[in-house]
C-alpha cells in the first residue's frame, strides 16, 4: 500500500493517466471514412451539403473559442478542461451516430470545434504537474500515446471496413466505449495547484534559472550543478541563442500573478517583445501560413478522394493511408535530428523549396484523377509538413521559456485559424463563392507555392545578403524530437 502511494505521489502517475487519456480519446476508426460514412446510406448526405455547409463550421467555432478556451484552460487549472473536452468528445460521437440532417451535422461540427480548442490543455496540464527533470521523457510518452492512438485508430478502422467487421454505425459505438475509457482516466487525474499564468506560483526547489528559462537536467549536470541551482550567467548566455535574450529580459517580476487584467498586460508586453526578433517572426509566420494550408488540406482531402473514386464502387484504403502519412511524418520529423545544417541561415530556403514541393504534390493530386496518385500525393505532402513543421517549432522554441512558449504558440495557432476562416469564408463556404472540391484544391496548391515563392526568395537574400541574426547550437535527436513532440497538437483532423 504504501508503494502505491509512493508511486501515485511521483511524476509517473500523472504521466501515465494522461497517456491513458491521450491515446483513448485518438482511437477514431471512423475518421479515415467520414466522408463515405455522410454521403452513405447511413446519413444520405451531398457531397456539396458535407463540403461547403457543414464542414465549414469547425473551423468557425474552433477560431470562436479557441481565445476564451486558452484563457479559461489557464485560470481553471487544465484538468477541469480536460474532462470538459473528453465529455463533449463523447457527445460529438453521439451526435454523430444517432443525429441526422444538415443542422445537426452542423451542430456536431461545432462541438468539435470545441473539442480541438481544448487540446491545449493536454499538454500544459502535463506541464503544470511533472518536475521539470522529467519534462522530455514525460512528453515523449504522452505525444506517442497520441501518436500511437491516431495509428492504431486508422489501422483498426482499415480492417473493420475492408473486411466488413463492423458497420459504421457500430464502428461509432465502438469509438463510444473508448471515449468512455478515456474519461475515466481524465476524472482520475490529480488536480494540480499552479498554473502558467494566473497561478503562477514558484516551486520553493526552484526550477528556473534566473532568466526564467526551463534547462533540462543534462544542461544542469553538464555545468555541475544540482537541480534547482541557477546557472553561472555568462555561461548561459552563450548557451542561449539571440531571441532567448530578446524574448526572456521581461519574465515574471513576482512570482505570482496578479489579476485579470495583470494578466492580459503581461501577455501583450511578452508579446511585443517576442515578435520584435526577425527570426522567430519569420519562423512564425511560416507556421501559420503553412498550418492554415495544412489544415485545409487535411480536412477536405476525403472529398477529392471521394470525386476521384467514389466509395460506392470502389474499396476506399483511406485508414491505410492515413496510418502511412503518420508513420512517415513521424519518421521524417525524427528523421532530420540528424541533419547538421544551419537553419538559421539556410532554413527559409528549405521552408520555400520543400513548400514547392507539398503544392507539386496537391496538384498531382488535383490533375491525375487517379486515387492511388491521390494517395502517394497526400503522404507526400503530409510528411513533408511534419517535416517542416518540425524544424519551425525547434527555431521558435529554442531558448523561450515555459509562458512564452505557450503565448508564442497560441499565437501562431490563432493566425493559422483566423487565415482558415478567411479561405474557408470565401472559398468553400456556399455563403461564398461555394467552389467545388476540385477548384479547392487547385487553390491549395496554388497557395503553397504562393508561400514557397516568397520564403526561397526570402531566404536567398538572407543567405547572400545577411548574416542569420542567431547561430542555432547543434542539437541531438532527443532535443529536436522534443520540439516536435510540443507542438501540439493544434494539428488535427476532421473528426
Amino acid at each position: 500500500m504504501e508503494t502505491l502511494k509512493r508511486w501515485m505521489r511521483d511524476w509517473k502517475y500523472p504521466t501515465s493517466l494522461l497517456c491513458i487519456y491521450g491515446f483513448f480519446s485518438t482511437v477514431k476508426p471512423l475518421e479515415p471514412f467520414l466522408i463515405p460514412f455522410l454521403t452513405g446510406p447511413d446519413k444520405n448526405l451531398t457531397i456539396e451539403q458535407v463540403t461547403n455547409q457543414i464542414f465549414p463550421v469547425w473551423t468557425y467555432s474552433y477560431l470562436a473559442v479557441l481565445v476564451p478556451v486558452f484563457l479559461l484552460t489557464d485560470w481553471l487549472r487544465y484538468k477541469p478542461v480536460v474532462v470538459f473536452q473528453c465529455l463533449v468528445l463523447f457527445s460529438t460521437t453521439a451526435m454523430l451516430l444517432w443525429c441526422n440532417g444538415v443542422p445537426e451535422m452542423q451542430a456536431m461540427q461545432f462541438t468539435y470545434g470545441v473539442v480541438t480548442s481544448c487540446d491545449v490543455a493536454y499538454f500544459t496540464y502535463l506541464y503544470s504537474m511533472v518536475e521539470l527533470k522529467h519534462y522530455l521523457k514525460a512528453t515523449s510518452y504522452c505525444r506517442t500515446a497520441q501518436l500511437l492512438g491516431y495509428t492504431v485508430g486508422s489501422v483498426l478502422g482499415q480492417i473493420l471496413v475492408s473486411f466488413e467487421l463492423m458497420s459504421y454505425n457500430n464502428i461509432l459505438v465502438f469509438t463510444l466505449v473508448l471515449t468512455g475509457i478515456a474519461l475515466i482516466g481524465s476524472i482520475l487525474l490529480p488536480m494540480p495547484k499552479t498554473s502558467m499564468f494566473f497561478h503562477n506560483m514558484r516551486r520553493a526547489r526552484g526550477e528556473t534559472d534566473g532568466e526564467g528559462h526551463v534547462g533540462t537536467e543534462e544542461d544542469l549536470q553538464s555545468n555541475g550543478q544540482k537541480d534547482g541551482v541557477e546557472m553561472d550567467g555568462a555561461k548561459r548566455q552563450q548557451q542561449k541563442p539571440e531571441v532567448s535574450a530578446e524574448c526572456d529580459n521581461t519574465s515574471a517580476k513576482s512570482s505570482k500573478t496578479g489579476g485579470c487584467c495583470d494578466v492580459l498586460r503581461r501577455l501583450w508586453r511578452d508579446f511585443l517583445q517576442c515578435f520584435s526578433s526577425r527570426t522567430l517572426l519569420i519562423w512564425s509566420v511560416w507556421w501559420a501560413l503553412a498550418t492554415c494550408g495544412y489544415n485545409q488540406t487535411v480536412n477536405y482531402v476525403q472529398s477529392l478522394w471521394e470525386y476521384v473514386e467514389p466509395s460506392s464502387n470502389f474499396t476506399v484504403y483511406n485508414g491505410g493511408v492515413e496510418a502511412l502519412s503518420n508513420l512517415f511524418g513521424a519518421a521524417a520529423a525524427y528523421g532530420i535530428g540528424f541533419s547538421s545544417a544551419d537553419w538559421s541561415r539556410y532554413g527559409e530556403v528549405a521552408l520555400g523549396a520543400l513548400s514547392a514541393l507539398e503544392g507539386g504534390a496537391l496538384f498531382a493530386m488535383v490533375f491525375s484523377a487517379n486515387i492511388w496518385v491521390c494517395y502517394c500525393g497526400y503522404i507526400i505532402f503530409k510528411s513533408l509538413y511534419m517535416l517542416l513543421i518540425t524544424i519551425a517549432m525547434f527555431q521558435i522554441a529554442a531558448g523561450l521559456n515555459l509562458e512564452r512558449y505557450a503565448l508564442v504558440f497560441g499565437a501562431n495557432t490563432f493566425c493559422a485559424l483566423v487565415l482558415q476562416t478567411i479561405i474557408t469564408s470565401v472559398v468553400v463556404d456556399s455563403a461564398g463563392l461555394g467552389v467545388d472540391i476540385v477548384t479547392q484544391f487547385t487553390v491549395y496548391g496554388a497557395y503553397f507555392s504562393i508561400i514557397a515563392l516568397i520564403f526561397f526568395l526570402s531566404g536567398l537574400y538572407t543567405t547572400i545578403c545577411r548574416k542569420p541574426e542567431m547561430e542555432t547550437p547543434r542539437e541531438n535527436p532527443e532535443e529536436t524530437f522534443k520540439a516536435e513532440d510540443d507542438a501540439q497538437i493544434i494539428i488535427g483532423t476532421k473528426f
